[in-house]
């Protein structure tokens, strides 16, 4: 069939007779760009003998200038290697606050990522993840860190050798996250001493793993859902109605888990992984409502970690599996939540809510 632009196509093609042909007077030149053409296409990356550097240097009063230097280093042939890179903890045996005359001289972006002069409460913090997020927390500037847990013991050893080591305004809240009004009481409490809260890490949760649904007791179902999804709403509720009532901006920092998004393997976890999606799902929509305050809400879903409820031996031969089906072939250090937990906290974050951030080495990529 044809149409109107085909017509005008084989018209214009008539009208106008084909240009004469015209042949390369030297076919060798021909075969030469051919032979260039391919030998590029082919080529493989040039292994250099040195890297030429050039470095430029401010002048004594930290100025740019025309200063620079010129030279070569030598490259090693060095065979790669596939083994995992072992990771190193951070030393806990001090916590060096941030200084306000050092936040003064900080550029503005280094600033944004601080906690300088918030107060920030922590569940779960008298150990293992909680604990360490909240060290993060002092040494990223914290006016003061408020630590809630139900062990008492725990909890006052860990407030004091907080406080002990950084210096900061440490308070300790035997609290149970499942209890609303002794929530409630303690954030009052924690406004009165400090002024509204800043930030919530909300660390507090169990893990019961290994269990068969079949034979999953409805009892042990209810506490699980009750610390990990009833906790995180009566702790938000209270750390948000005390950021509205003072008209201030706020973090709020749900700890979830990888598990709230794909399903573990081989341990049969279904109802602890049912707590942690609803825990994401929770945070998402508190952040869409509370948008209109400007509170901040968003998760942490940590994999496999390598904390003390891990390091039994009943868990070794999962261990082995876990670490086989991570890329980056390991548990996860007590500190690995840190960075990420600290930014969640800062203004460094403040166009992030509503999201689900999985820190797990690789896991959820398979």
């Amino acid at each position: 069939m044809f149409t109107a632009r085909s017509v005008a196509r084989a018209s214009a093609r008539l009208a106008f007779p084909k240009p004469p042909v015209v042949r390369a007077a030297a076919p060798f030149q021909y075969r030469a760009m051919s032979a260039t053409a391919s030998r590029f296409k082919k080529s493989e990356v040039i292994k250099e003998a040195e890297v030429p550097v050039s470095v430029y240097t401010p002048d004594s009063k930290g100025v740019a200038s025309a200063n620079s230097d010129h030279f070569s280093i030598p490259v090693k042939n060095v065979p790669s290697s596939t083994a995992p890179v072992e990771h190193v903890e951070a030393e806990e045996d001090s916590i060096s606050p941030l200084d306000e005359k050092v936040y003064q001289k900080m550029p503005p972006t280094m600033q944004k990522m601080s906690v300088m002069g918030k107060v920030i409460i922590v569940t779960g913090g008298a150990r293992g993840l909680g604990n360490h997020m909240a060290r993060a927390c002092a040494e990223a500037g914290a006016k003061a860190i408020v630590l809630f847990d139900a062990n008492q013991e725990l909890g006052d050893e860990a407030a004091q050798e907080l406080h002990e080591k950084s210096g900061l305004a440490v308070s300790f809240f035997k609290v149970d996250v499942r209890d609303g009004n002794a929530i409630n009481a303690a954030v009052q409490s924690v406004v009165d001493l400090y002024g509204a809260p800043d930030v919530l890490v909300n660390s507090a949760g169990i893990a019961d793993s290994n269990i068969k649904a079949e034979t999953y007791d409805p009892a042990m179902f209810r506490r699980l859902i009750d610390i990990n999804l009833t906790g995180s709403f009566l702790m938000s509720q209270a750390v948000g109605r005390a950021m509205m009532a003072a008209g201030k901006p706020g973090s709020i920092i749900l700890v979830a888990s990888m598990s709230g998004s794909i399903v573990n393997y081989p341990q049969e976890q279904s109802c602890y992984n049912a707590s942690k999606a609803g825990v994401i799902q929770f945070g998402k929509s508190l952040a869409a409502e509370w948008a209109k305050y400007d509170i901040r809400v968003n998760c942490i879903s940590p994999g496999y970690m390598d904390t003390a409820l891990n390091r039994v031996p009943a868990l070794d031969a999962q261990k082995k599996i876990w670490k086989s089906l991570t890329p980056q072939a390991r548990l996860g250090a007590v500190d690995d939540l840190n960075g990420l937990c600290v930014f969640l906290a800062s203004d460094a974050s403040g166009f992030m809510t509503g999201s689900n951030v999985i820190i797990d080495g690789g896991y959820t990529l398979y």
